[in-house]
């Protein structure tokens, strides 16, 4: 047993304060297996958890980071052996047990998968838990039916991590792709990944004047809740599905059932927090098949630990780009 560096949340006075720091390993929570981290990633939750907000941890000290991926150490399971490449996401590792803004992490094994052949750390958390929900949102799309060529796909908060991801993996899979972005500023780099057209959120954002507006998308994913996934149900083409996975733009949802009733819409819960395990597997092996890994190197940054407590903020505000990396052993 040793020590391994790792960001440390401290809550002094009720504010949440970071520090990096050299941790016994004695102190890492129960578990199975201990992985020698390489890399996380930082997504909008961990923004919130760095920031303090939510209330999304109840302990301290605390290492937060939800993602991480690395190389088992040791394991007393016998699913995993020292040397096997594994990602972590969810199970609120990083929230109720320490997660992966550290050089080391120990979890249960039923928390792990093995990470795919062909996939490095570093692309494995630029993927991390945003990625890893856009495949999830596709794979339901695709369960409901549907198919390329049925028309425009909606993709809102295109710009930031899961957005960006989504907007690949749509375009790779053969749908027309439509962006919907508050940053204008950003349309070159949306057309790169893969959208055909761009829509200001403005336009989505206000409250739908009517139950019922004009088909108009034949999919959508997303990122963003609101008053902007209340007007996408106005919005889908008849049969068409929603599949919600975020609430930037806000947790309520102020809508009729008019469209599930006269259009048979689906809106679809994509929950990749506590995914079932063969689930995980099936989206990963996806994820390796059908996301276009130059792509994902063009929308990712890699970041040391002390980037962190300055870009927490800008993730919540919407103003960070695509994905950013975590190197766990720079």
């Amino acid at each position: 047993m040793g020590t391994f560096r790792a960001l440390v949340l401290h809550e002094e006075g009720g504010k949440v304060a970071p520090s990096i720091e050299a941790v016994d390993e004695t102190r890492l929570p129960p578990g199975e297996v201990t992985v020698a981290v390489e890399c996380s990633t930082l997504n909008y939750k961990d923004g919130m958890i760095l920031q303090g907000i939510g209330r999304l941890v109840r302990n301290y000290p605390h290492v937060p980071g939800i993602d991480f991926a690395g190389t088992v150490e040791r394991s007393d399971s016998p699913q995993f052996k020292p040397g096997d490449p594994v990602i972590l996401t969810g199970w609120r590792v990083g929230e109720t047990q320490w997660g992966g803004y550290a050089e080391k992490a120990r979890v249960r094994a039923s928390y792990l998968v093995h990470r795919p052949e062909g996939l490095s750390a570093r692309q494995a958390m630029a993927i991390g838990t945003a990625g890893f929900t856009a495949m999830l949102a596709a794979i339901a799309l695709e369960r409901h039916g549907l198919k390329p060529g049925a028309g425009d796909v909606l993709v809102t908060g295109a710009a930031g991590g899961l957005g960006s991801v989504a907007v690949a993996l749509l375009f790779r899979l053969g749908h027309r792709v439509v962006a919907s972005t508050g940053r204008p500023e950003q349309r070159d780099y949306l057309a790169e990944l893969g959208a055909a057209d761009l829509i200001d959120r403005a336009t989505l954002a206000a409250k739908p004047s009517r139950p019922l507006d004009t088909e108009r998308w034949a999919g959508a994913i997303d990122a963003v809740g609101g008053t902007t996934l209340a007007t996408i149900l106005t919005q889908l083409k008849n049969r068409a599905s929603v599949a919600a996975c975020g609430l930037a733009g806000g947790s309520d949802l102020s809508a009729t059932v008019l469209p599930f009733l006269l259009r048979g819409v689906n809106l679809l819960g994509i929950d990749s927090v506590m995914c079932p395990r063969d689930e995980r597997i099936e989206a990963w092996q996806r994820l390796v098949r059908d996301l276009p890994l130059d792509r994902l190197d063009r929308m990712t940054e890699t970041v040391p630990f002390s980037a962190l407590p300055g870009l927490a903020p800008k993730i919540l505000r919407g103003e960070t780009r695509g994905r950013i990396v975590v190197d766990v052993t720079g």
